[in-house]
């Protein structure tokens, strides 16, 4: 997960253009309390809490496997061996590297997708030994996503251990690349190649407590770098410099407005550039990321800044107007993730909602920047749900996850939202 969850009013929008009219209209039927009265749903629950010492240890081994940025192989190996052991048979990792296990339904329903992703923030090298401090365990990455990935893995062996048979076919998945520069790659390479058309719904669990995802927080990030011949500090004084012309974009974006609803947001998060301190630099290179809810105001906070630039450039060109030096300005993306929102009434959002109150849960609706902002930006039902414990330190040396007494509701939950989702009979 690359944001931390904002709490927002709803508005009465949809994506456009959904792609699917008869699946979502399913799920409305759905009732919680009549599928928790099915005696082997309520004993694929009853398992998920007696197994929440299992669930933590696969959080704590697969984390202490390293899934550093488009290198997560070892850990999808190892996620392959998991799901066989727990019975699934039909498993494979794709051509981007997403695990994939199926386990088919008895009847041609619709595909519901279960994820979590496998890669983390942290680059190779990183100590991932998870550590215990009091009621805490601490590891890079222990609880984004370690606890997302063996909460589906939970899941999938409830399934799997109660036979539960259902409609839909069900895809248990361990994506790649949802962090950073990952941009989205496996969820992506699912939704454009692997099972482009195939899938109804789709879930991902990312994140502790008890909260739902229900809209997508879109960004933009780009590398931007200010280019010239450089020279000698002194001897070639009077030419236009790189890292001036930065400076001098860095300060016009810091004093951009933006608004606070929706929630629009922007960051100068890396700079680079120069040689010594002796010499005109040759480049200066930022890197930048900015974020919105709405499509229309990050679209309008992309322009202001791309015009920043421009106008860095010009004024430093200006600032020495007897120089023939060049100047110049290259723009690289580094990632777009497409925004945008569903309505509280959608009855993907209400069925979460229904199984929330049934288990006794609270769960509030937010947006943030997840796996499923691809199939949100298609017009697909998603959802991305929270899976029980508390943790901080996202995203640092120093994460933390920590068991709450209702830590078991989180699996309970996720396997409730898809047992309605798949029809279980």
């Amino acid at each position: 997960m690359t944001a931390h969850r904002t709490f927002v009013a709803l508005a009465a929008a949809f994506i456009p253009g959904s792609l699917f009219v008869t699946s979502p209209n399913r799920v409305a039927a759905q009732d919680a309390s009549a599928m928790l009265a099915k005696p082997h749903v309520q004993a694929a629950l009853d398992s998920l809490r007696v197994w929440e010492p299992w669930t933590l240890e696969q959080q704590i081994q697969l984390t202490e496997i390293e899934a550093p940025p488009f290198n997560e192989q070892r850990r999808a190996e190892e996620y392959v061996r998991r799901l066989q052991a727990l019975g699934y048979r039909n498993v494979r990792i794709d051509a981007e590297g997403n695990v994939i296990a199926e386990r088919p339904g008895t009847s041609g329903g619709p595909t519901v997708v279960l994820s979590g992703h496998l890669d983390t923030v942290f680059p190779e090298g990183t100590d991932v030994t998870v550590r215990r401090e009091g009621g805490r365990l601490l590891a890079p990455g222990i609880a984004d996503d370690g606890r997302g990935i063996a909460v589906v893995l939970a899941v999938a062996r409830a399934f799997q251990t109660l036979d539960l048979q259902h409609d839909a076919t069900i895809l248990f998945i361990g994506t790649v690349g949802e962090e950073g520069e990952g941009d989205l790659r496996g969820v992506r390479h699912l939704f454009e190649r692997e099972l482009r058309g195939q899938i109804d719904y789709f879930l991902s669990v990312d994140g502790t407590g008890f909260g739902i995802t229900h809209a997508a927080v879109g960004s933009n990030r780009y590398r931007v770098s200010f280019e010239g011949p450089g020279g000698h500090s002194y001897g070639a004084f009077g030419m236009p410099n790189p890292i001036h012309a930065m400076g001098r974009a860095i300060a016009a974006i810091s004093e951009l407005a933006v608004p606070s609803d929706p929630k629009t947001t922007f960051s100068v998060s890396v700079v680079s550039g120069g040689t010594s301190v002796n010499a005109i630099p040759m480049e200066g290179v930022l890197e930048i990321d900015m974020r919105s809810e709405d499509p229309a105001a990050l679209a309008e906070l992309d322009g202001r800044v791309r015009a920043a630039f421009a106008a860095a450039v010009r004024d430093e060109r200006a600032r020495w107007p007897r120089s023939t030096v060049p100047l110049t300005l290259r723009l690289d993306t580094i990632g777009i993730r497409p925004a945008g929102r569903q309505p509280e009434s959608a009855p993907i959002v209400q069925t979460a909602l229904a199984a929330s109150r049934a288990l006794g849960l609270e769960s509030d609706l937010g947006a943030s920047s997840t796996d499923a902002n691809i199939p949100m930006s298609l017009g697909i039902p998603r959802l991305t749900l929270d899976g029980g414990g508390r943790a901080g330190g996202t995203h640092a040396l120093d994460e933390w996850y920590e068991e709450t007494p209702d830590a078991y509701k989180g699996p309970q939950w996720v396997a409730l939202v898809t047992a309605m989702l798949a029809g279980v009979r």
